[in-house]
């Protein structure tokens, strides 16, 4: 029986990062995964192979698409007739997707991480350590860690199937939809709407909740729900789905709104209304691995389960469903196994909407630093006074920079507008440090930038903005 120091079960963004830390480690470490695209082991996860990567792709290529279809002649260059062909616009999502994902077994290769296909199951623990089931072969490990990551979450009324998709049907149409229904109006299904609605589809987004990305900054939200509604994208909110009927040619979906009943035609629908944890195939309840009430596995302040010498990291133990969460997660159980000080600061975990206006935020709303009874300050810079977004003519949007009113201190950052999913990271440091508003504002930003908009925001909680 081959035996090893670590054993990862999952080879997404957390198991595989955790698998390679543990390697750098000195630990003789291996990794069990089932995932399979186009007929074929794939490592990476959901993220790599149909999710956070391939989505990307996608958004970039219809953002194209728009920009040389609508908005090029505001640059003075004039394309008539421009087209997509869906074909090929999907053969390059699967070209990057292939190439990550075989980056990923390059890094298993050159770190000697020995990787099995199939299902990883958790059988006894023995003198010694854990007898896994690694994809039907029984192997040794003095420590596991789980990283089963998640799957999507169906509607009871609308199971997936035919025209009823999750993520990853969505980025695989064939043909543009002339009519597309989302059920939620979360990152995915605003992500994934926005993609088919550049190439031409008529999108509705349905959602349950009275409100539009009800955990960003109300400031944000509002702002981005009025630019994503000028492009045309169609939103209802408070919305009771009722009814879901595949009917072959499309699907018909009924549901109530204002005490109304409605029913909409739609050629394909998008069902994304969160994740659940993937335990399937675990061996939890067989080895006593404690879950709580909502199938997640319960860990402590060290990723530490019930069980001696099992670790969970990633969606499976919940929190923040972030790939960058998971990632961060799986260094830090592999140095901890290493008697290191792993960690993770979840105060400042950026998040991201690859939407156009992107939107991003780290750290605590305006309301909720008051809810914990802080006093704040704010200052606030928009993009159309920004040099560089105008020569990108793309001055929607604005970065809100909210800090401590007794000790300056940077409490969050939230941003919407051109490129603020790469601007976060400024922040993201800044906090991770204690940083002060003055501290980011008196630091010296390059001219013309997109970035200075950050400058400015942190200038204005001490009403010291210039270009305002």
């Amino acid at each position: 029986m081959d035996t090893y120091d670590v054993l990862v079960i999952g080879g997404g963004p957390g198991g595989y990062v955790a698998a390679i830390r543990a390697a750098q480690l000195g630990f003789s470490t291996a990794c069990v995964d089932a995932f399979t695209r186009d007929g074929k082991p794939s490592l990476g996860g959901t993220c790599l192979n149909v999710g956070c990567i391939p989505s990307k792709a996608m958004l970039d290529s219809s953002e194209k698409f728009e920009m040389i279809a609508h908005e090029a002649a505001d640059h003075g260059i004039l394309v008539d007739g421009a087209k997509i062909d869906l074909s090929r616009m999907l053969g390059r999502k699967a070209g990057v997707v292939d190439k990550l994902t075989g980056g990923v077994a390059y890094l298993f290769k050159k770190n000697k991480i020995k990787s099995y296909h199939g299902y990883g199951k958790l059988l006894r623990r023995e003198e010694g350590g854990w007898v896994v089931d690694a994809a039907g072969t029984e192997v040794k490990a003095k420590n596991v860690i789980v990283a089963t990551g998640s799957n999507p979450r169906a509607l009871p009324l609308a199971p997936f199937g035919g025209n009823i998709v999750e993520n990853s049907g969505a980025l695989e149409f064939t043909e543009v939809p002339r009519k597309l229904g989302v059920i939620g109006a979360g990152v995915i299904g605003v992500e994934l709407g926005s993609v088919w609605r550049r190439l031409g589809a008529q999108v509705t987004v349905l959602e349950a909740l009275p409100g539009f990305l009800m955990a960003a900054d109300p400031a944000v939200s509002k702002e981005a729900l009025k630019q994503f509604q000028k492009q045309g994208l169609e939103f209802h909110f408070s919305v009771n789905i009722t009814a879901v009927e595949d009917t072959g040619s499309g699907v018909r979906v009924t549901y109530t709104e204002k005490d109304q009943s409605v029913t909409a035609e739609f050629d394909k629908l998008i069902v994304s209304i969160g994740r659940v944890p993937n335990t399937q195939g675990l061996g939890a309840q067989d080895v006593g691995l404690e879950l709580d009430e909502r199938g997640f596995v319960k860990i402590d302040d060290h990723y530490r389960t019930n069980l001696e010498g099992v670790y969970a990291i990633g969606d499976v133990v919940g929190g923040a469903m972030l790939a960058h969460k998971a990632e961060d997660e799986g260094v830090a159980a592999a140095e901890i196994i290493a008697g290191q000080a792993g960690h993770v600061n979840y105060g400042v975990i950026p998040w991201v909407i690859y939407t156009s206006p992107e939107i991003a935020w780290a750290g605590l709303t305006e309301q909720a630093a008051k809810d914990q009874g802080l006093n704040v300050r704010t200052g606030q810079f928009p993009f159309s006074a920004n040099g560089r977004a105008m020569g990108h003519n793309d001055t929607r949007g604005f970065v809100k920079v909210v800090a401590d009113a007794a000790t300056d201190k940077v409490l969050g950052v939230h941003m919407v507008g051109p490129n603020v999913s790469e601007m976060i990271a400024e922040a993201v440091t800044l906090m991770e440090f204690g940083g002060s508003a003055e501290d980011l504002g008196r630091t010296v930003h390059a001219h013309p930038t997109l970035s200075e908009a950050v400058k400015e925001a942190a200038m204005g909680v001490g009403k010291q903005a210039i270009h305002i």
